[in-house]
């Protein structure tokens, strides 16, 4: 991949407050670090496993690394079941945003990092995408709906946990 190549999709749209009918959801939270720093560490997909509640494991493919065009898998687990998908990073600005779809096209998901007073504001983005969408409806059918609900559910649930997870550790909190 080239250096200069930063970006394969547009960033999602930053819906906080979005109700759980939407297919976009992001929360945010101040750390004391530099987004430097809050780059690298959410870059490193191979530390997924540290902060997020439902992902437990992530590794490059073999040469990759965090830039755009790169593929990674993640092993995630939750009660009555295990999965691995496949990830292709859309966004790798360091400092600034790190993104990646999984399935390359199904579901979005991204940290940005915003300087601010005392530190950098970190956002964690998901946007369930149309192509995800079609996926589902062809792969559960009658049951597409109930299984959308609930990874958009879970992605409710699991943003505040992933970022406070983060701030522990980007603050040096003990774990």
């Amino acid at each position: 991949m080239t250096g200069a190549l930063t970006r394969l999709v547009a960033p999602a749209d930053r819906c906080e407050d979005a109700g759980m009918d939407s297919l976009t959801h992001a929360g945010s939270v101040v750390v004391r670090s530099s987004p430097e720093a809050l780059y690298a560490l959410v870059s490193d997909v191979t530390r997924t496993g540290e902060w997020s509640p439902i992902c437990t494991a992530c590794w490059w493919d073999e040469g990759a690394s965090a830039e755009v065009g790169a593929w990674f898998t993640g092993r995630n687990q939750v009660p009555g079941r295990t999965w691995e998908t496949r990830s292709q990073v859309v966004a790798a600005e360091p400092g600034r945003e790190f993104a990646f779809l999984v399935g390359g096209k199904l579901v979005r998901w991204g940290f940005t990092m915003e300087p601010v007073e005392g530190g950098t504001r970190l956002t964690e983005s998901w946007e369930f995408l149309p192509a995800g969408q079609e996926f589902f409806a062809e792969r559960y059918g009658a049951d597409a709906q109930a299984q959308i609900d609930d990874r958009t559910r879970s992605a409710h649930e699991s943003i505040p946990a992933t970022l406070a997870a983060l701030k522990g550790i980007a603050e040096g909190a003990p774990r």
